[in-house]
């Protein structure tokens, strides 16, 4: 579609635009919301499935959680790559990243309030994500000096390294492994960088090794959302109800957890009171 030419010139033309580029001005990548809508959606029926089954002692949850148990950290860690992209596009994640580690604070404090000490967060995702905003803010400058697929690759490489260093293992799937020493895990306070000590539990647990690795993957990544270079079908929207929970997902991951556990006690709740009705209907008329 080409522009609309000035009345009166029959010279001027509009600029051609150059293929595969994205439209100019300030434009949302609805791909990146809706892609982290899903993850989040994924997210949210995960940890129901948790719930019912290991806090609710309920079956068919055991079973589904176990069944979707080996894809968890497909989509966590689509969220995680996504977190490092878009603080290509965020004015100060230096702020933004303290905001989120107060966040992650507060629900540490009130699943331990809730929970217990056994099953609270210690270190879930949202600690995670918040440590990569604040290193980022302070040092992305310095990363753009890194040629993007050096600083992919290196990260890449790092992330898989890693990527069963909480198992005590360092190494490449079916390459070589090298068992990490002990000592290492003999502390209570190295479970934050993947070194968690024996008896360590903690309901959302994402340590900075490996996933601190693939947020930076995501955050070198991003340098094309700011040039703009993705192609032009990332710019549309394409499943608004993922783009909505895309947007959103930080509430969404607050609220999801206490409305997952207001509905199993109801449901808990309604059970109790459908099966003392049957006792009174079943001794009255029968």
């Amino acid at each position: 579609m080409t522009a609309a030419r000035p009345s009166g010139s029959s010279s001027s033309k509009a600029p051609a635009k150059k293929s595969g580029a994205a439209p100019k001005g300030k434009l949302r990548i609805h791909l990146l919301d809706e892609l982290r809508g899903f993850a989040i959606f994924c997210m949210v029926f995960y940890h129901a499935f948790f719930t019912v089954g290991y806090f609710f002692n309920i079956h068919w949850g055991y079973v589904l959680v176990n069944f979707f148990m080996p894809a968890e950290p497909y989509f966590a860690g689509l969220f995680i790559l996504i977190s490092g992209i878009a603080c290509n596009l965020s004015h100060s994640n230096l702020r933004r990243g303290v905001k989120l580690a107060l966040i992650a604070l507060a629900v540490s404090l009130i699943t331990f309030w809730a929970l217990g000490d056994k099953d609270m967060i210690r270190f879930g995702i949202l600690h995670m994500l918040a440590v990569g905003m604040i290193l980022f803010g302070l040092i992305g400058k310095y990363l753009r000096l890194i040629p993007v697929w050096v600083g992919v690759a290196v990260n890449l490489v790092l992330f898989f390294l890693t990527y069963q260093i909480n198992d005590r293992v360092f190494g490449l799937p079916f390459l070589f492994s090298v068992r990490m020493p002990d000592s290492w895990y003999s502390t209570q306070y190295l479970f934050m960088f993947g070194f968690p000590a024996n008896g360590f539990s903690s309901s959302d647990y994402f340590p900075l090794m490996p996933w601190l690795f693939l947020f930076f993957v995501g955050a070198f990544l991003g340098r094309e959302s700011v040039r703009k270079k993705y192609p032009k079908f990332a710019y549309k929207r394409h499943i608004p109800f993922f783009s909505f929970l895309g947007k959103h997902s930080l509430l969404i991951y607050l609220v999801h957890q206490p409305v997952i556990f207001g509905l199993c006690y109801a449901v808990e709740w309604f059970r109790g009171i459908w099966r003392v009705v049957g006792s009174v209907w079943s001794a009255v008329f029968f």
